[in-house]
């Protein structure tokens, strides 16, 4: 495949894909059942302070070894002669997997918000879980004919959605200030109200179980967008968390409730939908970006033998403007068939979230594990070190993403019934099961590692 993208545009591409408003307001009623206020502001600060470190102990890593192939390839280079060929596959398949994930659950949640901006002029409509399922479908179809069709345009579509992304943070933040129909809330309010009785669980964990969307938003790490992402959602949250109306409204009318609380807080429908429509589009951009990404992830492990059927899934279609169609083909169907576990799980998105979160968090813990285990030898002559403090920082990386992924395999609120339960643990193992059988079929006998 030909290379599409400098450095400017994969900035781009990676603020699309974190698509702050978006990831912080479509999974919003996870961190108000969780605490409210001080879980969105706090939480969002405390997690990005988290993602800073493991994006630093990446970037001193990457300043080694510079290369598009990423975490897989640095568990190559770091790990032993011995263990280097299962370091590399096994964080290959969970870097695929995890942006399979991220793609399923923007596309989920894209459509969750179609439901919700429906629910604006038609609040009387309860979307029934096939009906979503559907909006999903029309969802991923228009994604897969930009990333398809349109590939020579694909680093436009990220710069126009960082541009909609910051005019559209913007617009929201001076209609919230300027209506505020639902009242003001005073600071104390804004910066710590917490009441975590939504949850079920006790308050310190309540607080924990939050942190989602702020982990799901800022799992696509680069050093650079953390800090730009971090002023982002403060900007976005503060006039939100400031103009907020009741929060146990909220949660009863919908598990989605945007589009009732720009609703409230314009005092028009019109107004909400307006709002609506800035974090929908946000949502259908991202939602092209990550299906561009989790295809070519697929591409790239097809082409180094490492799944299924890779001579396939590594054709490249040279008449769709070098398009790996058949890897694309592939991601698509597999996130259409786990789709379906939202007929049976209302939680289905946090499912989702979580497994990518889990799945993209454990490929950037491993090479860092690595790197500790081998004492930071490897790091004495990087570009970019970070010196006597790299230990220290490298080690908490690898701890918030041990906690993190404990943290997404719990479920968001007690008690747990068949249709709130979180499978995100579920599909992580079960990906795991299918690498590692896989491997022991094929990849011990063909896998040669990534290329150099």
């Amino acid at each position: 495949m030909r290379r599409s993208r400098g450095l400017v545009h994969i900035l781009f591409m990676t603020l699309a894909i974190m698509a702050v408003p978006f990831g912080l307001t479509a999974p919003i009623a996870t961190s108000l059942a969780g605490g409210g206020p001080v879980v969105i502001i706090w939480g969002w600060i405390l997690v990005s302070a988290m993602t800073q470190t493991l994006a630093f102990s990446l970037a001193e890593i990457c300043s080694k070894y510079p290369t598009s192939a990423g975490a897989y390839y640095w568990c190559y280079k770091l790990a032993s002669p011995r263990t280097r060929l299962l370091a590399s596959w096994i964080n290959g398949w969970l870097t695929v997997v995890g942006g399979l994930m991220i793609d399923l659950s923007v596309k989920f949640g894209t459509a969750q918000l179609v439901v919700a901006g429906a629910g604006i002029y038609y609040p009387e409509w309860n979307a029934t879980a096939l009906q979503t399922y559907v909006i999903f479908l029309g969802v991923t179809t228009v994604a897969g004919v930009f990333c398809i069709f349109c590939n020579r345009l694909l680093p436009t579509v990220d710069i126009i959605c960082a541009c909609w992304t910051g005019l559209g943070i913007i617009v929201i933040s001076i209609c919230l200030l300027a209506e505020a129909a639902a009242g003001r809330r005073s600071v104390s309010f804004a910066l710590g109200n917490f009441d975590p009785t939504s949850s079920g669980w006790s308050p310190g964990w309540s607080f924990f179980i939050g942190l989602l969307p702020p982990a799901y938003t800022l799992s696509a790490v680069i050093i650079s967008s953390v800090p730009i992402g971090t002023l982002t959602g403060v900007v976005y949250l503060l006039p939100i968390l400031f103009t907020l109306p009741d929060v146990g409204t909220m949660l009863r009318d919908s598990s989605q409730p945007i589009g009732l609380m720009f609703t409230l807080i314009m005092g028009s429908r019109a107004g909400g939908f307006g709002l609506w429509f800035i974090i929908f589009g946000t949502g259908m951009f991202c939602a092209i970006s990550t299906s561009c990404a989790g295809s070519r992830a697929t591409w790239a492990f097809a082409r180094d033998k490492a799944i299924p059927f890779h001579r396939y899934f590594s054709k490249i279609d040279s008449h769709l403007e070098d398009v790996p169609v058949n890897a694309y083909a592939l991601s698509t169907v597999i996130q259409v068939l786990l789709g379906l576990v939202y007929l049976g799980s209302s939680a289905a998105f946090n499912a989702f979230a979580g497994a990518a979160v889990m799945c993209l968090g454990a490929s950037y813990a491993m090479p860092i594990a690595i790197l500790l285990m081998n004492g930071r030898r490897d790091m004495h002559d990087a570009p970019f070190n970070l010196g006597r403090f790299g230990a220290v920082i490298n080690v908490i990386a690898v701890l918030w993403i041990v906690f993190v992924t404990v943290l997404f395999s719990m479920p968001a609120a007690i008690p747990v019934t068949s249709g709130s339960m979180n499978y995100a643990s579920a599909m992580f193992v079960g990906f795991g099961v299918i690498s590692a059988v896989w491997y022991m079929i094929s990849g011990q006998f063909y896998y040669g590692g990534p290329p150099n």
